[in-house]
């Protein structure tokens, strides 16, 4: 079990597609630590506890001394994921560097061309900005952290100027699509995704790009991870800073799908996503379609294309597609592509901007 917490809504950049922009009726909400602790009771078995946000390092930092000492205390294994902007460590390092350091933690980042990331509505998150906060993690903290990119209309032109960045940089990057919540209005055509990732793997820059690496065995029925995941409900939840509780970030990002928290921690297991009709498929014909696994792996991707009509234009591209998808997973059949053991030090958890 996965549990993702939202700490905060609040945030300390002013991107122009985040999804985190309407999860909570009161901005100043602070998810409370007790629902966690319950959490926590209920699945002992926890792996990771992914925090995001809004920015998590908008929350004082006596909030994660409080997990790390509730999971100390309790003899748990647990360890802890931050994706975070990392602009509150760029300001003050002093104050965060004992907490990163920490074995329980490990950090993953974001950063994205184009005028989408901004600090301030006047200040764009540039590149040498990027490299001045990911040289001062490598020098403060001793690695430097994967980062996460969302890929909208206004910047996908440049997705794989990100992947080329993680190649010099030595890390991994996850290009994701954007998904229709808070300020993004609308989705990002998965199929123009797959396009990119096909790219990325005939340029041979793959290794530096996790969501590629997920194509080039999905069709062979390896395990996968969000969003290619469509059981994603069995080992995730979710929680926002009201406590609201969900199988999925994403959904919760959208607050539909909720789960009765009370109900599942007196020892029911529920999946709404999974018992949901209408996220079965974007339509019947993909049913019977090779690409089935591809386009149909994420439940919020389906509900995003559906109600926002565009599954014909996906389905058209991804017609064009599937081919070469196909023959890039028959030429890695029983290769090792992900190694998930390997990523201890950061999770590039799916749902987050």
């Amino acid at each position: 079990m996965e549990l993702i917490i939202k700490p905060t809504e609040a945030c300390n950049f002013k991107c122009t597609f985040c999804s985190s922009t309407d999860i909570t009726e009161d901005k100043s909400a602070r998810l409370n630590l007790e629902r966690v602790w319950r959490f926590l009771l209920r699945y002992p078995e926890t792996n990771t506890i992914i925090i995001n946000g809004g920015d998590p390092l908008m929350v004082p930092i006596d909030y994660y001394w409080e997990i790390i000492n509730w999971l100390d205390a309790h003899d748990y294994t647990t360890s802890i994921s931050f994706t975070t902007n990392l602009w509150a460590f760029y300001k003050n390092p002093d104050k965060w560097q004992e907490l990163f350091r920490h074995p329980r933690v490990g950090v993953a980042t974001s950063f994205n061309y184009g005028e989408t990331r901004r600090v301030t509505v006047e200040q764009n998150y540039t590149e040498e900005l990027f490299w001045e906060v990911s040289n001062l993690f490598l020098e403060r903290i001793g690695y430097r952290p994967d980062f996460i990119s969302v890929i909208t209309e206004e910047n996908a032109d440049t997705a794989i100027d990100n992947v080329r960045l993680a190649q010099a940089m030595g890390v991994e990057c996850k290009l994701n699509y954007a998904m229709a919540s808070g300020v993004q209005s609308r989705p990002y055509a998965l199929s123009r995704i797959y396009q990119t990732y096909i790219e990325i793997y005939d340029l041979d820059l793959w290794q530096w790009e996790f969501n590629t690496k997920q194509m080039m065995n999905r069709l062979n029925g390896v395990a996968t991870s969000c969003p290619q995941n469509r059981n994603c409900d069995s080992g995730i939840r979710a929680m926002n800073p009201m406590g609201d509780y969900y199988s999925c970030g994403a959904m919760g990002d959208d607050r539909i799908y909720p789960i009765a928290f009370h109900r599942e921690m007196k020892g029911e297991f529920i999946t709404p996503l999974q018992h949901a009709p209408e996220l079965l498929s974007m339509k019947d014909e993909c049913l019977t379609c090779p690409m089935f696994d591809i386009c149909n792996g994420c439940k919020k991707t389906i509900r995003d294309q559906r109600s926002h009509n565009i599954v014909e234009e996906h389905c058209a591209l991804m017609k064009q597609l599937a081919p070469r998808i196909i023959e890039i997973n028959q030429e890695n059949i029983g290769k090792q592509i992900i190694d998930w053991n390997e990523k201890k030090r950061s999770k590039l958890d799916v749902c987050t901007s």
